[in-house]
């Protein structure tokens, strides 16, 4: 992308503070984020930075396209208070793409997740049914559901991507968020300093874990091709919880021996795996970085 006017919602936080520094070298970019779990400081002094909510009345929508990002972003946000999750997550991208759409903004991408295909140990393929079986899953299924409505009856160019487990080390746009950092960011962080990471079960789920620069590269593509519809943002390979913990242990010279509970979670996810070939058939994308690269990028920080 080149020459665009760009907002990102939920600008300020992990996946959307990479994409707006990425975005800067050659656009106007503009980061909107209530820095709940977001902080300004993770961005670029190119990106112009707006501290505010995607239920405002004013949002900065004179924008070419709109990366909608913002969210109430676990589970356990919205169980603690249901309303306020669907208000954020299912009004505020109705509230923002609508202020975009009144100004002229033809393409949005927009954040939906994986979680919504269940425990899934064969690829799941974007045509296969999805459930919500919690409330964050419902919000973003929604999210789905309206920018269905807004291809078909607005035209717009609407892609939603489902991102399957991403991830980046501490220091970069996750130390703010505390206990909602990802899963290899708060266990490379423990195991660094001796302490024993806590894996809900037995650790044999399993996880696509998808490094955020490949995240950002498919999110810019979308934009690119103004696709419309839902595609897979993940890696197709799958590693258990247990194998993430040996291979920090091996990569950051540690023998910490995780803490295994009884998993409190009702409706866990217990496996994800992603098939990406519809996005890769769309735009060529696929993922540059592997789990042994991305685990070396993570504790680059403690080694």
């Amino acid at each position: 992308m080149e020459d665009c006017r760009v907002l990102v919602t939920g600008g300020a936080g992990f996946i959307g503070s990479n994409l707006a520094n990425a975005l800067a070298e050659g656009n106007d970019v503009i980061a909107l984020d209530d820095t709940y779990l977001g902080t300004a400081d993770n961005l670029d002094p190119a990106v112009q930075f707006v501290e505010g909510s995607v239920l405002d009345d004013d949002l900065p929508s004179d924008v070419d396209v709109l990366f909608h990002l913002a969210a109430l972003s676990s589970r356990n946000m919205h169980e603690d208070d249901p309303m306020r999750g669907a208000r954020v997550n299912v009004e505020g991208f109705i509230n923002t793409v609508e202020q975009v759409r009144a100004d002229g903004c033809e393409t949005v991408v927009y954040a939906s997740t994986s979680s919504i295909y269940g425990s899934q140990t064969d690829p799941c393929s974007e045509d296969m049914p999805v459930e919500a079986r919690t409330g964050y899953e419902a919000s973003k299924m929604a999210r789905e559901e309206y920018a269905e409505y807004y291809s078909n009856f607005h035209d717009l160019s609407m892609a939603g991507m489902r991102f399957f487990s991403v991830y980046q080390g501490y220091g970069g746009a996750e130390e703010h968020k505390g206990e909602y950092a990802n899963l290899i960011a708060q266990f490379a962080e423990k195991i660094a300093n001796e302490e024993s990471p806590v894996i809900y079960g037995d650790g044999t789920q399993t996880r696509d874990f998808t490094y955020v620069d490949d995240v950002v590269s498919g999110l810019e593509l979308a934009a690119d091709e103004e696709l419309d519809g839902i595609y897979n943002l993940g890696t197709g390979d799958a590693y258990s919880i247990n194998t993430l913990i040996e291979r920090l242990n091996e990569v950051l010279g540690r023998s910490v021996e995780p803490e295994y509970v009884e998993n409190p979670l009702k409706n866990y996810v217990h496996d994800t795996k992603a098939d990406p070939s519809k996005m890769k058939t769309a735009t060529g994308w696929e993922p540059q970085v592997d789990f042994e690269e991305g685990l070396r990028r993570v504790c680059t920080a403690y080694l």
